[in-house]
């Protein structure tokens, strides 16, 4: 296996120190080493993996420095706009390195939404015209590999990716988490705010361990999983779901359990949400401050005034909440009331025996449906 901190010396031998783009279970080790090991400013966890590419861009039009661009593989159609339209080869010619994490690479098993990814990665790569390599777990055939990639953005000022696979990295964990002390985990928060719910309220949850907290939690209080939308994938778009819902069943409540870093990835949604204003709408946020389900790199979610830019965005209603009773206190405020906003601020962590859904994604689909359309 390739230690991170060999990869991260050899990419500083050959002048790459400047890092951006989203975390990924797969580049989780790596990663967490470049947090460790890298000033704030050259190592900057973007939003969304677009705007790493652009960031990248901006950073090779003022110094020449080609820097690398992490991502989970399901990241590349978060790319596809400004790879085909601001660096490719016919419009401003950027080089960058990519770092691609391969979730549902073929003859692997993985979860449902990762499986269509993985067998499109290689292709997606091909039709944005990006040259690309399997990252090898040999330092020196990773030596080999990187020299080609950097001598072909040399000589072309084209991108390049390395595809990352599973176990290609050996184990490193992040030593500079977020520190918070907070009264709650996510998983307690979640527990408390379902509490709160009344029979005929619907739960779109976002992607991660929000989702298999949320499953579990209906396992162990012995309900179906009817009332609850599962975002297995899709990061930073379960509240546009929970809109598109809460529009056409302007009868039903619906609560969106979104996180900080899926909040920030696709934080535009919020003003389109103020705008159409649906009173059934509750949005839930999540907040500890990190990717938690990768690996635990931080995101700017603790630094930021959720409930400020709510209400600027339109939202009559935006609350915060830490302990339990705050959380019970809000939910009774906004029951009736929206679109509404509950950050709820939370230390990192899970449970190290949470499970995964037992259910498909075409499932709970059905269940869920079935449940909206009944009388």
């Amino acid at each position: 296996m390739l230690t991170p901190a060999a990869f991260y010396q050899l990419l500083a031998q050959h002048k790459i120190g400047f890092f951006t783009g989203v975390p990924d279970s797969l580049l989780k080790e790596f990663c967490a080493y470049v947090t460790d090991h890298t000033a704030k400013d050259k190592n900057i966890i973007a939003a969304n993996e677009g705007n790493a590419v652009a960031i990248a861009a901006g950073r090779y039009l003022a110094l020449k420095e080609i820097s690398l661009v992490y991502m989970q593989n399901s990241g590349l159609g978060n790319i596809v706009n400004p790879v085909a339209s601001l660096i490719d080869p016919v419009v401003y010619n950027i080089p960058m390195l990519f770092l691609v994490g391969w979730r549902g690479q073929p003859g692997h098993k993985d979860e449902p939404q990762h499986l269509k990814q993985g067998q499109i990665t290689l292709a997606q790569l091909d039709i944005l015209g990006i040259k690309y390599a399997l990252l090898p777990a040999d330092l020196t055939a990773a030596q080999t590999v990187l020299q080609e990639a950097l001598t072909y953005m040399e000589q072309t000022k084209a991108p390049f990716a390395l595809v990352v696979a599973k176990d290609t990295f050996a184990p490193y964990a992040l030593q500079n988490k977020v520190q918070t002390a907070y009264p709650l985990q996510r998983e307690e928060a979640i527990k408390t705010v379902v509490s709160c719910l009344s029979t005929s309220d619907v739960v779109v949850s976002t992607t991660g361990k929000t989702s298999r907290e949320l499953y579990e939690y209906r396992v162990e209080l012995g309900h179906s999983h009817q009332q609850d939308f599962l975002t297995v994938g899709s990061m930073g778009h379960a509240a546009q779901i929970a809109l598109g819902i809460a529009l056409a069943k302007p009868e039903t409540n619906v609560y969106c359990l979104d996180g900080d870093g899926a909040l920030i990835m696709h934080m535009g949604g919020l003003a389109i949400i103020g705008d159409q204003a649906p009173t059934n709408l509750k949005h839930i946020v999540l907040n500890n401050g990190a990717h938690d389900s990768v690996g635990g790199q931080p995101t700017v979610g603790h630094t930021l005034d959720i409930p400020a830019i709510a209400t600027a965005c339109g939202y009559p209603i935006a609350l915060q909440a830490q302990s339990k009773t705050e959380i019970s206190s809000h939910m009774k405020t906004i029951q009736n009331s929206g679109p509404a906003l509950l950050e709820i601020k939370i230390n990192q962590g899970a449970r190290k025996d949470l499970g995964r859904p037992q259910t498909t994604p075409q499932e709970n689909k059905a269940a869920f449906m079935h449940f909206l359309t009944s009388d």
